[in-house]
Formats: structure tokens, C-alpha cells, sequence
């Protein structure tokens, strides 16, 4: 079978001049060297997509982790500069991408704002500055220039027992990286909680009664996929449900002929 096409999620930035829709390396490489999958970046021109004919294309999508947060608008909160940055042209192109991408069946990993966007598209909303509220802890990266630093493996997560990523994982604790300060609030209509901090918290979701894998983690698996366990866990399921939706649609496909 032909390496399987992941389709995954850009961000809109401005430098040298011109303007880039771009991706981060490590999910590109997590995609490549763990989840065996070929990721095809897509450009975040919003309703100007084809998204029926992108997703009739791709066997799974990928939606990275940002600096930008999903813009309020969306969920009714404060849009203040505060709150931001802000991305609206990857909006545009995340969250109808995301609805019609579980509504198909089609496989779907969304990582850190992609789990935020997940939640949205489903109806949620977030909280910002989480850090602040009594009780919470400080799921920001440390202050550091160092990257290893910053994306460290520090803070335990529970696995809900019988959930999609207990069977990843197993139900129990892992050790995960936190470089948030935005989280879900009120869950998407659709979604359940696959595990939670130790201040409660959400930080994986799947989407209940989906046709195929649709799993969001707020945490980043793809910085340490090549020596966390972990990590490369959820990255090898990921690929082995875009693999099984490739191998049905190429089925499907020699059926018809």
C-alpha cells in the first residue's frame, strides 16, 4: 500500500517579507519517522478550500500545536489582545476541516490549540490564564531559551479506564510536557474526557461515537516522539488508524472497479 497522505493544519505568519503558511518540523517528522504517514501541509485559505475533495485525498489529519490561540469570537470570550495572538485565517480553515473530517470518518490527531480547536468546532469553549485561577497549577513552559527546557517532561496525567487512549496507553498515570496557558472549559458537545491533570485539568478528549480515531491531546507528543514512550505511542496509533481507513478506502475503491 502507498505511504498514506496526512493532511496538516498551517499557521498564517509574516517574516521576510512575505507571507508564510507554515507547520512546525516536529510534527512533520513525527508524522514521517513514527506515525510512517506522509504529511501534505495545508494552506490556511479558509472557505476558498475544497474540504470534501482535500478529505476524499488524505487517509488522516494533523492539527499542531501554535503560539496563536483559536480567536473568542468563536465561543463567546473576551477578544482582547490579552487573549491573543491570534490566527483567523487558520480558524477559518481548522475548524470546518475538523467537523467534516469526523463527520467522514476520516482519522484525526489534534495537538495543544489543535485540541482547543477540536473543542470549539464541537461547540466548547476555553479558559484563558488558568494558571491564575485558585488551585489550578502553572501549565506554562518554564522561562528558558533552551527548548528541551521548556518542552521537559514534568507533569503526570490520568488515563480515564476504558477509554480509546487506555488503549493506547493503559488506564493510569503517564508523564507528559505542559506549554499551555488556555484550556478547555466548557466540553464540546461531542466529546469525552480521556484524562485530566492532577488539578483536574482536561488534557485528551476523543470524540464519542466516532466513525474513526479522533483523539486531542493538550500536551506535545511530537517534541520527545523519538525517546518518550509515550509519545511515540499515541503517534503509532494515530498511523495505524490512518493505515486502516487508507487500506478500507483503497478496498472500497477495488470494489467499485
Amino acid at each position: 500500500m502507498p505511504q498514506p497522505l496526512v493532511a496538516v493544519s498551517t499557521d498564517v505568519r509574516q517574516f521576510e517579507n512575505y507571507t508564510w503558511h507554515a507547520a512546525p518540523q516536529q510534527y512533520l517528522e513525527a508524522a514521517i519517522s513514527v506515525a510512517g504517514v506522509l504529511p501534505v501541509l495545508v494552506p490556511s485559505f479558509g472557505e476558498r478550500l475544497d474540504f470534501d475533495e482535500l478529505l476524499s485525498s488524505v487517509d488522516g489529519v494533523l492539527l499542531t500545536g501554535s503560539k496563536s490561540n483559536v480567536h473568542p469570537s468563536y465561543y463567546g470570550g473576551d477578544a482582547s489582545e490579552a487573549n491573543g495572538p491570534y490566527d483567523e485565517a487558520r480558524d477559518a480553515t481548522t475548524l470546518p476541516l475538523i467537523r467534516k473530517a469526523i463527520k467522514r470518518g476520516v482519522p484525526l490527531l489534534a495537538i495543544c490549540r489543535g485540541i482547543q480547536e477540536l473543542n470549539v468546532a464541537l461547540g466548547g469553549s476555553l479558559a484563558t490564564e488558568i494558571q491564575e485561577r485558585e488551585g489550578m497549577l502553572d501549565h506554562r513552559a518554564p522561562v528558558s531559551d533552551n527548548q528541551d527546557e521548556r518542552f521537559a517532561i514534568r507533569q503526570a496525567v490520568s488515563i480515564k479506564p476504558g477509554s480509546c487512549l487506555a488503549q493506547v496507553f493503559g488506564a493510569g498515570e503517564i508523564m507528559v510536557n505542559s506549554v499551555h496557558r488556555q484550556a478547555i472549559e466548557q466540553l464540546g458537545t461531542t466529546l469525552q474526557v480521556e484524562a485530566v491533570a492532577e488539578d483536574g485539568t482536561v488534557e485528551a478528549v476523543s470524540v464519542r461515537d466516532a466513525p474513526a480515531f479522533a483523539v486531542g491531546v493538550q500536551w506535545h507528543p511530537e517534541y520527545w516522539v523519538k525517546s518518550d514512550s509515550a509519545s511515540a505511542k499515541i503517534f503509532r496509533a494515530f498511523g495505524d488508524a490512518v493505515r486502516d481507513h487508507a487500506a478500507a478506502r483503497l478496498g472500497t475503491r477495488a470494489a467499485a472497479e
